[in-house]
């Protein structure tokens, strides 16, 4: 009796990863911190935390407050800035034997392209995602919001180095589907969608914001419906493969995901209050493709009626 060896590898253009459970950007430090109850080189790919070309010291306190059904951030990019990434934590994370996905974020198409260049020339990078969407910081999102501006600035970075090109978008935009071909008009290899969608908390006894940068970045599951709905508008639209984002944190989520569109997911927020979910939904996924009948993943990317 011979057993169907299910094929949980997926593409996104030139990238290609061995299974589609990514950890997100700013969710998972720099890996280390995980590498004691996580094991690494099981995951699809690794997104550290974004770089920027500078050191960021962040916003200022609050950071972060919770929510009834996700988390509301203002971290502010707070990052060692891409030397200290290249010296310090590019070598290790190149050691693993998992994709490494390197976050950068920039104020220019010029700052993009120069960390598009340098990132992209290193041993161990498996691809670039260009940050278009952090609302936590001045000029954060300007490049996600336009779509001749996306087109500029993922085009400069793909002329700027070899490795695949992937553009995170934020959601607070009219039509991000209009944003999304602007990525693709660039060369980008895939989109990420989405980014955290803009809140605030606030504290009514002394009538402020909680958050000290006044309003902040909501992630989690109370994301996941506009992002279903940004990966299907998008998948209707663009012919561009998608990265699925959003209060994933179950093989439900992810398979919600991958039937709507997305040919992989990242775990964000989950990551907080369950350090171990990607091994889980790793270990999940056979049996799930299997309700389906599908033995590739490719089979059900896409899907939905």
């Amino acid at each position: 009796m011979t057993t169907t060896q299910t094929d949980l590898q997926t593409k996104l253009g030139r990238l290609t990863l061995p299974n589609p459970i990514l950890v997100a950007s700013g969710t998972f430090g720099y890996a280390r911190e995980m590498e004691g109850i996580v094991d690494l080189p099981r995951l699809g790919g690794i997104l550290p935390k974004t770089i920027t070309a500078e050191p960021r010291i962040g916003n200022a306190p609050w950071r972060t407050v919770e929510t009834s059904a996700g988390l509301l951030n203002a971290i502010g990019l707070d990052n060692d800035g891409v030397d200290a990434f290249l010296e310090h934590h590019l070598p290790y994370l190149a050691g693993l034997g998992t994709p490494i996905i390197v976050s950068v974020a920039g104020r220019t198409v010029e700052d993009f392209t120069e960390l598009a260049r340098r990132v992209g020339q290193c041993d161990g990078v498996s691809a670039i995602e260009l940050n278009l969407s952090c609302p936590n910081v001045s000029g954060g999102i300007d490049f996600g919001t336009n779509a001749e501006s996306c087109r500029e600035v993922v085009a400069s970075a793909r002329n700027a180095c070899d490795v695949p090109i992937l553009a995170k978008l934020t959601p607070n935009v009219t039509r991000i589907a209009d944003i999304a071909q602007g990525a693709a008009d660039g060369g980008a290899d895939a989109v990420c969608l989405i980014n955290t969608v803009l809140g605030m908390a606030v504290d009514w006894k002394k009538r402020r914001p909680i958050l000290g940068n006044g309003m902040g970045g909501l992630s989690g599951p109370a994301i996941k419906p506009i992002a279903l709905r940004c990966v299907h508008q998008v998948r209707q639209a663009v012919d561009i493969p998608i990265i699925g984002i959003g209060g994933v944190a179950n093989i439900d989520d992810v398979m919600q995901f991958l039937v709507t569109g997305a040919s992989a997911v990242q775990i964000g927020t989950a990551n907080y209050y369950d350090p171990t979910v990607s091994m889980r939904l790793i270990d999940q996924l056979p049996a799930a493709l299997e309700e389906l009948n599908a033995t590739n993943l490719s089979d059900i990317v896409g899907t939905l009626a």
